[in-house]
């Protein structure tokens, strides 16, 4: 994950070749219900204001985290999933009743699957990409960008040309890892259940 930028604008030819790759992610009954906000120029800084607020950048360990040309903000649709699951085809599941008929989300599931396969389309562009939560400003951040209600808010991606080492980036500018890096990964026979639990 990038979490330092350069302030160098993202082609938008770029941003869809990396969404086109992104859309081959798997889908259930193929139903590709996931939808990005991107916004880019002065929609970024609205962005910024609205989840982030300027004195909690203050202190902020990573601030040109804040120079990124491109905030993709991912939802996911459930509705499609229902209507999808309605038609002919997927009737016999049963799903098509509505939202609480599925026993998993797979509009989330779906859409993290899109998302992942997003942040590694932006490695693979030479891009760097920092995905994280949008906990603050939501609500706002659907009104002033009209969002539609039904929509899940997955989660946004900050992308475009990595800034470098933090040794590159002048003084006082910390693009370290974060605190989480340092937690060891999990080995395999700690995840794997052979035949029971």
């Amino acid at each position: 994950m990038t979490r330092s930028f350069l302030e160098r604008a993202v082609e938008s030819d770029v941003i869809e070749k990396i969404v086109n790759l992104a859309a081959r992610a798997p889908s259930a009954g193929k139903t590709q219900g996931w939808h990005l906000l991107v916004l880019q120029g002065e929609q970024v800084a609205k962005f910024w204001h609205i989840t982030f607020d300027a004195q909690r950048r203050e202190n902020f360990r990573w601030p040109q985290l804040f120079s990124a040309p491109v905030i993709a903000v991912a939802f996911a649709d459930p509705d499609a999933y229902v209507a999808r699951y309605s038609q002919t085809d997927k009737a016999a599941t049963g799903l098509g009743v509505g939202t609480d008929a599925w026993p998993t989300p797979y509009w989330t599931v779906d859409a993290a699957f899109s998302v992942m396969t997003m942040l590694l389309a932006i490695e693979d562009a030479g891009l760097g990409a920092l995905f994280f939560a949008v906990f603050n400003g939501a609500d706002q951040l659907r009104r002033e960008f009209e969002v539609p209600d039904n929509l899940q808010l997955i989660g946004a991606i900050a992308l475009g040309w990595a800034s470098g080492d933090s040794v590159d980036d002048g003084p006082g500018v910390d693009s370290s890892l974060g605190v989480s890096a340092s937690r060891a990964r999990r080995p395999a026979k700690e995840i794997i259940h052979y035949q029971t639990w």
